[in-house]
């Protein structure tokens, strides 16, 4: 099926070549895959050319990005299965999985170096997986390089180590060791490869500031720009909450997601006779299984309801009157933004990057393990809903459209790559450009 790049308003004078080097999305759903849709289809129509650089072998794209004329695609070689010998367990998956990766990325250098030569690029745009091998050494020296991490292993140890007492509940002690050394690994990588990028785009500011704290990230170098979502997979209603009401935990049962939290606050608000239930929905990770913690919620008034496709989040999250993100910390949490799509007012931590410029009527905002504070929030926002449903859920649901639309996003992107990329500039002026298109896009989100 040929899927076209809809014209966009406020097309910029010039377009950018650019070389897309991460993952390729599988289908249209949300997630990791369902923000990189997003975002190649939202520069497209903006009128840049990308080139797609995928070490996976050619599979089936969403048929929104699928046969966009400025948009080609470079496939890899890996052809690593799922139910193999090598990817069997979780554990053993995501190590194969990542070797596999590598070793492709490896194969299109060479790729990647012809194209440049025959048609140079402007930017070379690593996207989510910054340990990405694809970019030859001597290209980097000449292009641009933006990184645009989802997450940072340095955050994953951090916590791993915090919890190692509740991580063992779920996980061998060979696993927490080997996860241990990988995130170690893994974060010494990260450090080099975000130093080396001319410009970071940061999902949030906090996720910047650990970004800073832990790999010598500079403002200078930096963007804040949100995540994404598409809009219209989510349809708010104008109900008034449930009796009970619903409040959702929605995300992994791992590491960092405060989920003992969770038990507490359940317990608390059934000895309080408050009328919620509390529905934790979300499978394991690959590090850390933390489902044995949620035996200990009160059946009374919450539940473990397992992992569901993401295909299956719109309609958890339509069912639902309250999301609760209650993680020690998040560099996002897409979770909050598609509450928000949905009409779902949000309860997080401070620490959570989703609702930094959230109006507080719709997301409020407690310290990381505060439970009375939780309890109270969610008293006060169910209060809200049933005076007046309807403006609750239209105001989530307009923060939403403000912040996370994938058009307000991707011109964001691209008003910081045409920054980087003015004519006459070097590499080595970077620094101040990306702190000039960062302070531009702070303003366009106040």
């Amino acid at each position: 099926m040929t899927a076209s790049a809809e014209p966009a308003a406020g097309r910029p004078e010039r377009s950018l070549h650019i070389a897309w080097i991460g993952f390729a999305p599988a289908e249209e759903m949300g997630g990791v895959p369902g923000i990189a849709t997003d975002l190649l289809h939202g520069l497209a129509a903006l009128g840049h050319r990308i080139d797609c650089f995928f070490p996976a072998a050619r599979h089936e794209l969403p048929a929104r990005i699928d046969g966009i004329a400025n948009v080609t695609y470079v496939w890899g070689t890996s052809r690593w299965e799922w139910n193999r010998w090598y990817s069997r367990s979780r554990l053993t998956a995501f190590i194969s999985s990542q070797l596999a990766r590598a070793v492709s990325s490896l194969r299109q250098r060479r790729v990647l170096m012809r194209r440049h030569e025959a048609d140079p690029y402007d930017v070379l745009y690593q996207f989510s997986n910054v340990e990405n091998l694809a970019i030859p050494p001597r290209l980097r020296r000449t292009v641009p390089l933006i990184a645009h991490p989802g997450q940072s292993s340095a955050d994953a140890l951090r916590f791993l180590l915090r919890e190692r007492r509740l991580h063992l509940q779920g996980r061998p002690a060979y696993a927490y060791a080997l996860a241990a050394a990988m995130l170690w690994t893994r974060a010494r990588v990260q450090r080099r490869q975000i130093r080396r990028a001319a410009l970071t785009f940061c999902i949030s500011q906090i996720f910047r500031e650990h970004l800073a704290r832990d790999y010598g990230l500079t403002d200078e170098r930096s963007v804040v720009v949100p995540n994404p979502v598409r809009l219209d997979r989510f349809h708010p209603s104008v109900r008034p909450p449930g009796q009970p009401a619903e409040v959702i935990v929605l995300g992994r049962i791992a590491t960092g997601k405060g989920l003992e939290s969770v038990v507490a606050l359940a317990k608390l608000l059934h000895g309080r006779g408050v009328p919620v239930r509390i529905r934790v929905v979300g499978g394991t990770s690959v590090w850390s299984n933390y489902t044995r913690l949620l035996e200990e919620l009160p059946p009374e008034n919450a539940e473990y309801a397992g992992p569901v496709e993401s295909g299956q989040v719109p309609a958890e999250l339509e069912r639902s009157d309250i999301l609760l993100q209650a993680s020690k910390y998040e560099a996002f949490a897409l979770t909050v933004a598609e509450a928000l799509a949905s009409g779902v007012p949000v309860v997080a931590t401070t620490e959570v990057g989703a609702i930094e410029n959230v109006d507080r009527s719709v997301a409020a905002a407690v310290a990381p393990g505060d439970v009375e504070a939780m309890a109270a929030a969610i008293e006060d926002t169910l209060e809200r809903l049933r005076r007046d449903p309807a403006a609750v859920r239209s105001r989530a649901r307009a923060e939403a459209e403000r912040l996370f639309a994938p058009e307000i996003v991707c011109a964001g992107v691209s008003r910081a790559l045409l920054e980087l990329t003015r004519p006459h500039a070097s590499v080595s002026e970077a620094p101040a450009m990306g702190l000039r298109a960062r302070d531009e896009l702070s303003g366009s989100a106040s």
